[in-house]
Parts: C-alpha cells; structure tokens; sequence
C-alpha cells in the first residue's frame, strides 16, 4: 500500500476544493426537496450469476429500449430495470431477506413495483421459480405475464413458464390466483394452470406430476443453498411433509440482527461473526485479513437514478455496503446494521467523497452517526433530495481512521479494486480537505460519470429477441404506481392492467385433476427437461474423470430423461389423436348444418325441386305417380308437431295428395309402421264427391328428413 504526498501548492488546491463546496451547497438549495417529497423504490439484489447474465437500466426515453451491459454478482435492481439470462445461464434474485427469484436460461424479468407492501415483476420469455417466504397482511407479490398476472397470495413456491403461445402456472405450496383478459382462476398447492393465448380463452387445470415437481423443488434448492443441501426435496412428498426447512429465517442467527427486508444478509452467517460490540450492540465482522477496509474490493457504477452505486466483488458484499454503518473498534472494522425492528431504507453507497485534487478522489464509509443525504437523479442527472441533510459534513467518524479513505486517479475511478490497487491518504492532506456526501457536485468528478457507463461492459442481445422483449406487452392485475423518475413507466414497459369485469368472473376450466396424467401430456414439462439436460452436461466432465457419485447421479438423470423422452412422445401421438377426433366431429358437425340448412331451403319450396349434380348431401326427389291414381300427386311435407316417421294425406281442392316418398338420412332404415303407412297411401281410394273439406288441423309445413341438432352450450368445468 502506498500514500499520497501533500505537495506545496495543496493551499491552493484547498481553496478551491472550499469554491467547490460552497457551489455544492448553492446546487443544493436550488434542487432541495422536502422529506415530504416521494420516496426512492426500494432495490433487490442480483445474487448469484451463473453464465451470461445482461441488466438493462434504459432511461426509457424516446421509444430506446436502453442499453444492455454484464450483471454481475451483488448488482442492485430496482424499478423500470430488465434482467435476461442468456443461453445456459442462470440468475438468483433476492427481493428482500425472505422473498427469492430464481431465472432459468433464456428468461427475461423486469420490475415494475417495488415497495414496502407491493412487488410487480414481469416475465415475458422463458420460465422463472419464485420463493415467497414472507408476505404482509395485504401485500402484493404479483408476476405479470402475457397472457395473464399470477399473484402469489401465500408464501410458497411458484414456477412460472412461457412457451408454445401458453403460460404455465405450477404451484408447488402455497395458493395462486390468476388474472387474465378472459376471466379468473386459484390454482392450490400441487395444481398446474396452464393459459392458452392472450386472451387465455382456453384455460386447463390439472394435478402436478409428482416427479416433475420433486425434481423442480430439488434442482431449486440445490442452487439456492449450494453449501447446505442435502438433497431430501428430490421427493416432492418430502418437501409437502416439510416444506420450511431451508427456510433462512430458521436457519441464520444474522435474521436475529437484521430486518428480514433487507436482501442478501443471510450470507453473512458463512463470511463472519456478530459480537455484542460496547455502545453499538451486536455488529457483524467479517473474517478478512488484517489492513482491510470497507468500499475497496467492488467497483463503482452510476446507477439511474440513485446515481454513484458500489459493487462489491466480495461474495457477502450487498447489505453491509447499502445499509447500516461502520465503526472500526480496536483495528477492526464492524458492521453496525439498523435495529430489527426498523424499515431500512436502501442506499447505493454510505460514504462521503473527498475531493483531494483535480485528478485524484477518494471515499471514506460513514459511520454510526455520520448524516447521509438520501436522493435521486432526473434525466440530465440532476439532484433531487429528500432531507435536509448538509451536503458538507463538518465531520466523520473515520475520517482519521488508517487506511479508511480509499484514494484513485479519477480517469481509473469505473475500473475494478482491490485493496492492492487503492491508495492511502495520510493525515495531514485530509486535513485540508472537506468531504460532501454527493459526488456529482464536484465538478471534475461529475463530468466524469454522466459521460461514461462505468464498472459494466455492454453487451448486445439478438435484435429479435431485444425487439420481443421491448414491444411484448403483459397484463397486471392493477396499474403500477407512479414514479417520479420513471414517468412513463407503464408505457415503456407495455404494461396494461386487466380489466375490473375479469377480476369479477371465473375462468370456464377444463379440470383434469381426476384424469390420467400421462393421457393428458401433462408430464412433459419443458422447464424440468431443460434443468435436467444441465445438469447431465454438468456431471457429464466429472464421471467421465471417474468420480463415482456424479457417474451414479448422471445415470439416474440419463434414465429419468429416457423415461420422459416416452412420455412425451406418448402425449404428442395422444395429442394427435385427440386433434384428429376434433377434426372428425367438426366435420361431422358441418355436414349436419348443411343437411339442416338444406331441409329449411326444401320446406319453403312450393314445388319440388330435381336434384342437382352433387349426391352426397340429400335432396327432394321427383314425385314419383302411380298408374292408377289419375290425379297429381303432390308431396305434403311434414309439420313438426306430427310424427316425422309417418306421412300424412292431405284433402285439397277437390283431389286427393297422395304423398311421395321422403328422403331419408344415409344409413337410416325405414320403420315398420312408416312403411306400413306408406302402402296404406298407395292403395286406390274412392272418388271424391264434390269439394273435399279442408283439413286445417295441420301446422305450417316443414320438410320430412330433416334434423334436429342438439346445439349444447360450452360445459364449465370445476372451479379451481
């Protein structure tokens, strides 16, 4: 480690630094908000990364889908920001100390809420697993998705999946309730929701696979608590008789120190040590070497909107850096964290600057006591505070303390640290200077960060998927609140709420709860597959070196993968079939319609027609005359009050009809007392004398043959 000279002309520089100040103050008054004023979403936190992970914090302004750039591990997420995995690649979230996300590959996330009592979260390609630990009494954890908002109205576990033109609700424990354009839905612990189209005009419910479902809660928890698993959620029935078991807030003394709203804090368990520290309480310390110092092992990134944000490097590196305070008690650094029982607000760093020259910053954590200024930046970067807090502390606990203030050329202030690269300032030059709490007063400093995307590389998506992710649109159940930096933010982000009349009428659902499993497809799940086949091509390098536990494990995830490769197929060919039927009665249901079309078309002819060219639909035949019966004879069709297997004889103007023979459906045979009839009115009747009477006992006529089709409304199915 090395320390900085303090040069003659430092006086001056002094002076300047104060200049710099005093207009920091100006610039203060001018953009100062009251504490009345809206208060800053809160942040989550990016966890673990696993392959390529891309975050985008787009302004959002004039139709631009932002700036894509690498999320690393530790990177905060706020309102109005966009993460997506790339192939084989995974992402772990956490939303606060209780509430987890866990992002497949090819999946995208974006936040829309994020509050004390309302979460809204959208998912627009691929599939995520949501672990909702905790939720306050009238909280909203909600996920928007195209075709429909899930809530999670319980604490549980949820896997959440868009394919195929579908979305797929799985609930593993816990109660969901679904809201789409069409209607609503509960889906209960063990039950899948399947969504079909936007408007989810087809909706099915079914039972969960047992295996599917082991295997999801399985590969989750492997993931989420790599170091403490065990593997006994392989059996789903293992997780349903026990399914808190990893929760954290049994598990990690830091919950008795901690609000559980902070997220990322149940790692300090494995990195350090709480102490009951004399005038603080109990504090955390973590196990470092000696020399080491808060803020000096991350890197910087300017953050919309809360502008200057640490990223720490360090694998336990989120809460101690964004919330709470340090205190360095006998040459050892403490972490003083807010009491439990208090909501700690969400900082993107806790130091002060320390303008040392025109081409030299430092930083220096703030400690118990210390003021901060808590605020957030327009469009052009320009500040908007929150308090009345002094810009210019006069002064700070660790100031004095050695090696606290971390000092780096500006033009290096967006590169990676470490403690070997940082260097020292000695007293006597922080003596003439004077710290102030935001960065982007100081002119030098400021011109350096609105011009730059510091600490992150970019990283350019396919423009299709870009182009799908920025014009889908999803569906809440309510619209997000406000923002007074993110404006426009249901516009940018395609956000539209469903309607009232939705939330008040049930979804017609399909219920194969009670059926066969492997007749309805239902065991083929893209999502479990897909973490399947990762975890074969992870286990596949260390059997092929002879490791004898991930041999065994690789054959057992070979056979479940043969075993599901049958059942799928066996779904598609039972798919088929039922696609084939379908087709078969709607065919059958056309060829009755026109039959039945065809009859009325008979009925109001007054004269029988001769039959066209095309046989296969039946037509009114030529009456057909007998030698023996001199008169014409003219068919009297039908009436629907009579019966339609008998025909009638009908006295009309002085002759006698004689009826003809009626077309009959194909394939139908002639009753006996029809054919009876029909002899009856071929044999010769007497002379009529005079004028027949009329028979007005007869309705209006109808054609004979023709059919009464049984039209049946749409079958609702068991609620959910």
């Amino acid at each position: 480690m090395s320390s900085i000279k303090v040069w003659p002309h430092m006086t001056i520089v002094a002076i300047v630094v104060a200049m710099v100040a005093g207009l920091g103050v100006a610039f203060y008054m001018k953009h100062e908000q009251t504490v009345s004023a809206e208060s800053l979403p809160n942040a989550a936190r990016i966890q673990r990364v696993d392959g390529e992970v891309a975050l985008n914090n787009g302004l959002y302004e004039n139709g631009s889908d932002g700036q894509w750039v690498t999320a690393t591990a530790n990177t905060p997420f706020s309102v109005g920001d966009r993460i997506y995995t790339r192939d084989n690649s995974r992402a772990s979230l956490a939303f606060t100390g209780r509430n987890f996300a866990r992002l497949n590959p090819n999946s995208s996330l974006d936040v829309i809420s994020l509050a004390d009592r309302r979460t809204q979260l959208a998912l627009r390609e691929g599939s995520a697993i949501f672990d909702v630990g905790y939720l306050e009494p009238n909280e909203l954890f909600e996920v928007a998705t195209p075709y429909g908002a899930v809530d999670f109205d319980q604490p549980g576990l949820y896997n959440v999946g868009l394919g195929n033109g579908n979305a797929v609700v799985s609930v593993l424990s816990g109660l969901a309730q679904v809201v789409g354009l069409g209607g609503s839905g509960q889906i209960s612990k063990g039950e899948m929701l399947t969504l079909a189209g936007q408007t989810a005009a087809q909706v099915l419910l079914s039972r969960l696979d047992g295996r599917n479902a082991g295997y999801l809660v399985n590969d989750y928890y492997s993931n989420q608590y790599p170091n403490l698993y065990d593997g006994r959620y392989s059996s789903y029935d293992a997780y349903l008789a026990d399914p808190y078991y990893y929760d954290p807030y049994n598990r990690y003394n830091s919950y008795q120190y901690v609000s559980s709203t902070i997220p990322g804090f149940y790692d300090l368990d494995s990195y350090g040590a709480w102490q009951d520290v004399n005038g603080y309480g109990y504090a955390w310390s973590p196990r470092v070497d000696s020399g080491w110092a808060p803020y000096q092992q991350g890197y910087w990134m300017n953050d919309y909107p809360y502008g200057m944000t640490w990223i720490s490097t360090e694998p336990w590196g989120y809460a101690p850096y964004h919330y709470g305070r340090w205190a360095s008690i006998n040459n050892q650094w403490f972490w003083i964290p807010d009491t439990v029982n208090t909501t700690p607000t969400y900082a993107p760093a806790l130091v002060a600057w320390v303008p040392v020259d025109a081409n030299n910053i430092g930083w220096v954590p703030l400690g118990p006591g210390d003021p901060y200024a808590p605020r957030y930046y327009d469009a052009n970067w320009q500040p908007y505070y929150l308090t009345r807090t002094n810009l210019v502390p006069t002064q700070l606990v660790n100031l004095s303390v050695p090696g606290a203030v971390a000092v780096v050329p500006i033009q290096d202030l967006g590169r990676s640290f470490d403690p070997r690269s940082i260097n020292h300032a000695n007293p006597q030059m922080l003596a003439q200077v004077r710290p102030v709490l935001d960065p982007l007063t100081l002119t030098p400093l400021r011109n350096a960060v609105v011009h730059s995307a510091w600490g992150r590389g970019k990283i350019d998506l396919p423009p299709g998927i870009a182009k799908k992710l920025y014009e889908t649109p999803v569906i809440t159940s309510s619209v997000p609140n406000a923002s007074p930096f993110r404006k426009d933010l249901a516009k940018a982000l395609r956000v539209e709420a469903a309607p009232e009349k939705a939330k008040g009428t049930k979804f017609q659902i399909r219920d194969e709860r009670g059926s066969d499993q492997r007749a309805t497809g239902q065991t083929a799940n893209p999502d479990v597959d897909q973490a399947r086949k990762q975890k074969i091509d992870q286990l596949a390098p260390e059997a092929a070196k002879g490791n004898r536990d991930a041999r065994r494990q690789l054959q057992d995830l070979q056979q479940q993968q043969r075993q599901a490769d049958v059942s799928r197929k066996q779904a598609e060919r039972a798919a088929t079939q039922q696609q084939r039927q379908q087709q078969v009665e709607q065919q059958r249901g056309q060829r009755n319609a026109i039959q039945h079309a065809q009859g009325e078309a008979v009925g109001r002819r007054e004269q029988p027609e001769t039959p066209r060219a095309r046989q296969d639909v039946p037509r009114a035949r030529e009456p057909q005359r007998r030698q023996d019966v001199p008169q014409p004879q003219v068919v009297q069709p039908q009436t629907p009050r009579g019966r339609q297997d008998v025909p009638r004889a009908r006295e009309s103007q002085g002759r006698v009809d004689v009826p003809r023979a009626q077309p009959q459906p194909r394939a139908a045979q002639p009753q006996p007392h029809a054919v009876q009839s029909q002899q009856r009115a071929a044999q010769p009747q007497p002379q009529a004398q005079g004028h027949s009477k009329p028979d007005h006992s007869q309705g209006p006529p109808t054609a004979k043959g023709q059919e009464q089709s049984g039209g049946g409304g749409k079958g609702k199915g068991k609620k959910p």
